[in-house]
């Protein structure tokens, strides 16, 4: 088992041309030594390169679900059914010993502007690693250098989140001082390193404050530093061109620069897919569709609540569209939704979507819904996040101006076709769907609670489908949200539905006796489908189990066993969870 882990911790050294998956060229080891290598850009780049495979891959980006998007099989964190693993693939540190192996030997490098360059993308990419590390495990061994297989640190115990963050932000400040500032979308720059630090800053500060960990006013204060840098200087701003920008931003075969910072490619002549297409087309990969908690939580577009509207309980699709948040038709198919390159409308497929709220975000046109076709670039950090990051900060630590809201939420809701957010009515009025136990967010108090709620809620209608959902759900505490009922569309009777208003009938819902229909989809109540009110409601969603939070374990994931195996108990496990250890 020694030799095992010890072989993880060391790692292979792998080269990659572009940082993308599947595009590994390997180096011969026999000619990788300290004493050739890293002596020029081109080899220093050769070998960095590989780091960027640490980003997530195309179905971890668009792919989330957590309380806002519901698949036919949930997670095992929403369902709470996690165990203590032996081994898994987040407590893994090959690339960690990678990086620090770089980081040994850039000396090498001849050229001092190269050798900063590439020191701050190496230490760009530890903050990174160590940042994941602490969203998934808090405590964790900080190493900055490569171990020995007899280094005695390879058997050392957990240091504190404060060190591990202290170092993570050495890191990205050195990042940030010595990476270009040119723009790139596909290689790290200065302006990514500034929206990562944006990032973790606001994870950790708010962490620390839900959660009660204290010292969170410091980190906060980080964030907007950062976020304010970004904003002042990047010369990035919100894409707002054309009739549906939103849509547009996501679609696009290439990245749009405009507001993306650094995108994953992908490029079919390089056999670089992925399949989002097909995610959110086929019956057969899990019929994701989003959630009516979150379809709830789109504004009209005189910015007042939907839940404010008369008898919104019992909108149907074609009701519940009108007059709303432009992200909500160019999130979910909604009447007149046309596919791209098409010229007939497109009605929501209940085949395709368990909630009835399918998903268009990142949908491209229909010669890419063939298994693994999708070549469109996947964003990786954008403008929005960091524009969000910097209203949040400053809401939590109570600082937030109506000047601020006009900088970076105002841009978000005039893409959205919304009016803005007054720091004084959200204040003054909290609005009771976001702050409902049931439907909202049980933790936020104190005089800022209506306007960190609308920040919430724009956060979750704005970043829906990029992989940040689970994070701040963890962040805000708020974990007993995947407990809750999970819902779709409303249905006030059985009988025939036409669910984008264009004269065709789409779906037919019946009991007693079936009916003669033209629909194409005909499901049979309290048998293929089920309703909250048995004969009317939304449609309701997995209740053939019941799904469970605990509140003083699930915020971090279990230690795998053979760590803790290995290390004698010195890699101590995470509050609540049991290993059958003894140590």
């Amino acid at each position: 088992m020694k030799n095992r882990t010890i072989s993880i911790l060391l790692g292979l050294l792998a080269f990659v041309t572009g940082g993308c998956e599947d595009m590994l060229d390997r180096f011969p080891k026999d000619k990788l030594t300290p004493e050739n290598y890293f002596h020029t850009e081109e080899e220093c780049r050769l070998y960095t390169n590989d780091f960027y495979s640490m980003f997530p891959n195309g179905s971890a980006i668009y792919g989330e679900t957590a309380d806002v998007i519901s698949q036919t099989t949930l997670t095992s964190e929403v369902l709470g059914t996690r165990v203590v693993p032996s081994k898994v693939g987040t407590w893994n540190w090959e690339k960690l010993r990678d990086i620090n192996f770089f980081l040994q030997h850039s000396g090498n490098c001849e050229d001092s502007a190269v050798k900063l360059k590439y020191e701050g993308l190496a230490r760009f990419f530890r903050a990174y690693f160590y940042f994941e590390k602490v969203k998934y495990y808090g405590d964790v061994p900080w190493v900055d250098r490569p171990l020995a297989s007899d280094d005695t640190e390879l058997y050392k115990g957990r240091d504190s989140r404060e060190i591990v963050i202290d170092n993570v932000l050495k890191d990205i400040d050195f990042a940030i001082a010595n990476l270009p500032a040119e723009k790139s979308l596909y290689t790290v720059t200065r302006w990514t390193a500034l929206a990562l630090k944006s990032r973790i800053c606001l994870f950790e500060g708010t962490f620390r404050k839900y959660h009660e960990l204290g010292d969170y006013a410091g980190i906060l204060t980080e964030c907007i530093a950062a976020s304010k840098r970004f904003i002042e200087e990047s010369g990035y701003s919100i894409y707002n061109s054309g009739a549906t920008p939103y849509q547009d931003l996501f679609s696009s075969l290439k990245a749009n620069g405009t507001e993306i910072i650094l995108a994953r490619a992908y490029n079919s002549s390089l056999a670089l897919t992925h399949d989002v297409n097909g995610y959110l087309t086929s019956s057969t990969m899990g019929r994701p569709g989003l959630l009516k908690n979150i379809a709830n939580m789109y504004l009209m577009i005189d910015g007042t609540p939907f839940t404010s509207q008369m008898g919104w309980e019992e909108k149907t699709l074609p009701e519940e569209y009108v007059n709303r948040d432009k992200r909500f038709a160019q999130t979910v198919r909604t009447p007149g939704f046309k596919r791209i390159g098409a010229t007939a409308v497109s009605a929501p497929d209940l085949a395709a979507t368990e909630t009835g709220y399918q998903l268009i975000k990142f949908l491209q046109a229909a010669k890419y819904d063939s298994y693994n076709s999708s070549t469109n670039d996947l964003p990786l950090f954008r403008t929005a996040e960091v524009y969000l990051n910097y209203a949040e900060a400053k809401a939590e630590l109570g600082i937030l101006t109506q000047e601020d809201i006009d900088l970076v939420i105002k841009p978000l809701r005039d893409r959205a076709g919304v009016a803005n957010l007054s720091l004084a009515n959200a204040n003054a009025h909290p609005d009771s769907y976001l702050s409902s136990e049931e439907t909202g967010y049980r933790n936020v108090t104190g005089d800022n609670k209506g306007v960190i709620l609308e920040i919430r809620r724009e956060r979750t209608v704005e970043m829906l489908m990029e992989n940040l959902r689970y994070w701040d759900i963890m962040r805000w505490k708020e974990g007993k949200r995947f407990e809750k009922v999970f819902t779709g569309l409303y249905f006030p009777r059985p009988g025939e539905y036409d669910l984008n208003a264009d004269g065709k009938v789409d779906v037919c819902i019946w009991k007693d006796a079936k009916p003669s229909t033209n629909a194409s989809l005909v499901y049979e109540l309290e048998k293929d489908l089920f309703l909250t009110e048995k004969d009317h409601g939304n449609l309701l969603l997995h209740t053939d189990y019941i799904r469970k939070w605990n509140e003083e374990r699930d915020y971090l994931y279990p230690i795998p066993i053979d760590d803790r195996v290995l290390t004698q108990g010195n890699i101590s496990q995470n509050p609540g969870w049991e290993d059958g250890l003894n140590f």
